[in-house]
C-alpha cells in the first residue's frame, strides 16, 4: 500500500496538496510501457514535488504529496471517472491497465490517499487549500495547441481564492490563465471533495512544466507563489472564510 507523504506545518492556514507528485509504480503492477514514459507529463506533474516541498518550507505549511504515478491511478479523478486508470494517455497506450483490477487499485492506492487528506484537514483546520500541478506546453497528440500561459488558476464554483490569485499574479506581469489549460469546473476532483464540500476556499495552481525544469525554476516559482499564498490566506482570514 502506497501511503502519501505528509509534511508537518502550522495549523489554521494553508494546506498544500500535490496529487501528481510521483512517477512511482508500486510492486506487483506492470503497466507494460517504456519506463521513459513515467518521466513525461503523463506519468508525473513535472517539478511539482520539489515546488510543493519548497513552498511548505517557505510557508511553514503542512503538505500532502502522493507517492504513485498518475498512470497507475489518477488520484485527481472521481472513482467512477473513465480516466481514473488510463488505458491511453496523450496518445500513448498503457496496455497494463486494460484489464487492471479497478477495485483493488482504489482500495490500495486511491482510498488511503484521500483518507490521509481528510485526516490532515481535520487536524490542521486550514483556511486555504492550494493544490500544486504542472502542465505541458503542448500535448503530443496531433494538432495539440500551444499553451502560452506561464501559470493557470483552476477553480469550480467557489471563486474566493481564485479571484484573489488571478489579480495578484497578473500584478506580477505573468501570463495567467483563468481555468486554463483546462477548466476546474470539469476537472477539480480533489478540491471539490476536500475543499468545496467542506466550505474551505481552494485553488489548483498549474505551472507550465518547462518553467519548473531545474532548481532555479523551482526557486523562482517558490518566491512568486509563497507571498501570494500568504496574501490570499490573510485576506480570506479577514473575511472570515474558514472551513465549515
Amino acid at each position: 500500500m502506497s501511503r502519501p507523504i505528509v509534511l508537518g506545518g502550522a495549523p489554521g492556514g494553508i494546506l498544500l496538496i500535490c496529487d501528481h507528485a510521483s512517477n512511482a509504480v508500486p510492486a506487483g503492477i506492470d503497466l507494460r510501457i517504456d519506463p521513459a514514459l513515467l518521466d513525461k507529463h503523463i506519468g508525473v506533474d513535472i517539478g511539482t514535488a520539489p515546488l510543493t516541498e519548497a513552498l511548505a518550507t517557505a510557508l511553514g505549511a503542512p503538505a500532502v504529496l502522493a507517492t504513485v504515478s498518475r498512470l497507475v491511478i489518477d488520484l485527481h479523478r472521481q472513482p467512477d471517472h473513465p480516466g481514473l486508470i488510463p488505458v491511453v494517455s496523450d496518445g500513448h497506450a498503457i496496455p497494463g491497465n486494460v484489464e487492471a483490477d479497478r477495485f483493488d487499485r482504489i482500495a490500495r492506492l486511491y482510498q488511503p490517499y484521500h483518507a490521509t487528506l481528510k485526516d490532515v484537514i481535520r487536524a490542521v483546520k486550514p483556511n486555504l487549500l492550494a493544490s500544486i500541478h504542472s502542465f505541458t506546453p503542448r500535448l503530443e497528440t496531433a494538432d495539440g495547441p500551444v499553451r502560452p500561459w506561464e501559470i493557470g488558476i483552476l477553480s469550480n464554483r467557489d471563486r474566493r481564492a481564485a479571484d484573489l490569485a488571478l489579480t495578484l499574479l497578473q500584478e506580477r506581469g505573468l501570463v495567467v490563465g483563468d481555468n486554463e489549460p483546462y477548466s476546474g469546473r470539469l476537472l477539480n476532483a480533489t478540491l471539490n471533495r476536500h475543499g468545496e464540500a467542506r466550505g474551505i476556499p481552494s485553488i489548483a495552481i498549474e505551472v507550465r512544466n518547462d518553467l519548473l525544469a531545474d532548481d532555479a525554476g523551482v526557486a523562482r516559482w517558490r518566491d512568486i507563489l509563497a507571498p501570494i499564498l500568504i496574501e490570499i490566506r490573510n485576506r480570506l482570514a479577514q473575511t472570515g472564510a474558514v472551513a465549515t
